[in-house]
Formats: structure tokens, sequence, C-alpha cells
């Protein structure tokens, strides 16, 4: 058998640059074809645990398809009238909002110019600029927010369509996927699908389970501190959430900015601030370890990589994407060689010893008052 040829390393990180560069430019071209049927699989990953419960209790696959899509249709919806009977309220109010707005950035810079002694006029009417814009209708303009109509139209209407065909033909589907390999590797693949259905299950569940809290706990904060519009706000706070790392400080910026100008006191920020540390506090350490687990099992830092580097390329649904993509390609990497490197790289592990856990923090200190 002859010998492998080893190409230069110059030539193989070529090759790698170009397989980039080509799929860079396949996922930006196709973005609109392939980001719809990508959201559509995690829908039906999120709707296979209550599909697969109406076929245990005797429901045909197709009507326990079509009762859990009615179902996750129903749950949308209703949070989308409640989003936009509250918009409805938080429009009417704008004018109100502006002017609030105008006096508290004049009484601000009017205390920093008394307490410096600096001129401060220039800066004070580029903030009431960026203020009277973030409340104005056209800032919610949302033909500024989709860049096509039809195209939006056409993914919100397609996607039922494709997480129905995708969970009625999942088995197919595996067998497909079975019949690519060959016999000796029927074994290993059934355990890379086993593992990544597993993953993007637990993900897709415990992701919207996490939301849903965050909703009762972010409204219920924001009226007990006293802001205007609190379940508005709470509620779009916390679908940000589907968005790891990035979603709570995105969430709460717009909140921060209504309790700082158009509040009657500093405190309102304040305690907006402390809601949002103990929110994420609860969220990163209570919630999401205990309902979506450790089953993703990618380093905080590989995380935050692929959410930017989704966002780069298909925008907010690439953010919602990356993580579960990241996921698979991890069980992809532990369980093909070839990809050792891969799933090593995004893996968790590898940092144990510098982690810092509860048993180190109380050894920690057991040195400490032992000394």
């Amino acid at each position: 058998m002859p010998d492998k040829v080893k190409l230069p390393l110059i030539i193989n990180l070529t090759l790698v640059l170009l397989f980039i560069w080509l799929g860079y430019h396949m996922l930006t071209e196709f973005r609109n074809y392939l980001y719809p049927i990508t959201l559509g699989g995690l829908f039906a990953y999120m709707l296979y645990p209550m599909g697969s419960y109406f076929e245990r209790k005797g429901f045909p696959r197709i009507l326990a398809n079509l009762l859990s899509i009615l179902i996750g249709i129903a749950i949308v919806t209703g949070i989308t009238f409640f989003i936009y009977k509250q918009l409805g309220l938080f429009f009417d109010d704008l004018p109100g909002l502006q002017k609030t707005a105008s006096h508290n950035i004049n009484t601000i810079f009017n205390n920093i110019e008394q307490a410096t002694g600096i001129q401060t006029s220039d800066l004070k009417e580029q903030v009431k600029l960026i203020a009277n814009q973030m409340l104005s209708l056209q800032s919610f303009n949302f033909k500024n927010t989709f860049s096509s109509t039809f195209q939006t139209l056409f993914t919100i209407g397609i996607m039922p369509v494709y997480v129905f065909f995708l969970l009625f033909y999942r088995n197919k589907f595996k067998e497909f996927i079975l019949m690519l390999v060959t016999d000796s590797k029927h074994a290993i693949t059934v355990r890379i699908i086993s593992e990544i259905n597993q993953v993007t299950i637990h993900y897709m569940t415990g992701v919207f389970k996490v939301v849903m809290i965050l909703m009762v706990l972010n409204s219920t904060g924001f009226l007990i501190i006293g802001l205007k519009h609190a379940l508005l706000l709470g509620v779009m706070a916390a679908l940000m959430n589907f968005i790891p790392y990035y979603g709570t400080i995105i969430g709460y910026i717009f909140p921060l900015f209504i309790a700082i100008f158009t509040m009657d006191s500093p405190s309102y920020a304040f305690f907006v601030l402390l809601q949002f540390i103990v929110v994420q506090f609860t969220e990163n350490n209570i919630l999401t370890p205990n309902i979506v687990g450790s089953h993703v099992n990618i380093n905080p830092f590989m995380i935050i990589l692929s959410i930017t580097l989704g966002g780069f390329i298909w925008g907010l649904p690439g953010m919602f994407i990356a993580v579960p993509v990241a996921a698979i390609l991890r069980v992809l990497g532990e369980n093909i060689p070839q990809l050792s490197s891969v799933g090593y790289l995004l893996g968790s592990a590898g940092a144990e010893e510098y982690n810092v856990n509860v048993q180190k923090i109380r050894k920690y200190f057991e040195r400490l008052f032992n000394k």
C-alpha cells in the first residue's frame, strides 16, 4: 500500500483557509434558505418531547405533531399579542416619556456643571438627541428591523411546515444518515445521533423554561421597583435570554435607560442595576445549571465566540442558533478521532485546576483561618 503523501504546512493552512472562506460565503449567500431550516430543526427538538408524549398516549404521529405545533403556535401568539398590547400603551406614553427625559437630562447635567464647573452644553444636547431618538416612533419602526417584509412573512409561514416534516420524518432522516456510512460505523453513528438529540432537546426545552421563569422574575422585580411599563420591559428582557451571556445585558439596557431618564429619582437606576445583578446570578448559577444542565458542556469563551460569529454571519437568528451548533460540533469532536482537537477546544475539560468552586473556596478559608 503506498505511503500517504504529506503536504507542506503552508498548503495545509491554505486548504483550511479556503474551506473556511467557502463555508462563510455559502452560509451568507444562502442565509435566507438555511437559517429558517436550522431554526425549524431547533424548534422541532423543542416540541419533540410533547409530540413524543402524545404518541405514547396512542395519538397517530401526524396528529401528535399537529397538536404539538398548534400548542407552540398558541404560546407564541399569546406572548406576541401581550407584547403588542403593551407596546400600544408604551407608544401612547412616548410624548410624556420624552418630556420627562429632557427634564431629567437637564437636571443631571446642571448638577454636573455645578459640582465640577465644567460646561457640558454640547454633551447635553447630544444626550438629548440620543434620548429623543430612542423614545421616538421611528426607532420602533419594524421596517428597519426586518430588511425584507416578504422574507420575514415567508420565514414565519414556512417554519411550522419545516417543524412538522422534521418531526414526522425523523426516523427516515436517521436511516438516511446510517445509509451514508459503512456497517462497521453504524454503532458509533447511532451513538452520535443519540447524543446530539439529547444535547439539543435538553438545551432547547431548558432555555424555554428559563425564559418563562425570567419573564415572571423580571416583570415582578420591575413592578416592585415601580418602573414604568414594567410588564413590557420584563417580558422583552427575558426574551433576550434565548441568547446566552449577551441576552441579559442586552435585555436590561432599555430598562436602565427608562430608569435613568424617565423616572424622578436616581434610586430607580440603582434598583434596576441591583435587579440585573440578582437575575444574572440566579440565571447563571441556579436556573441554567439545574434546568438546562451540563449537557451543552462548552466552555464560556467558546460560547461567546460562537455567538459573536453567529451574529456576524446570520444576525439575531445566528446568535440564537450558535450554541446548539457548537454543542453538536463538540459531540462530533468527542466521537470522531479526526475531530478530537475540535471537541477538546470546545469542551470544558482541560482547565479544572483553575476553576473556582465551593470546595476550593472552603479550603482557602480553612487554610486562612488555620494559620
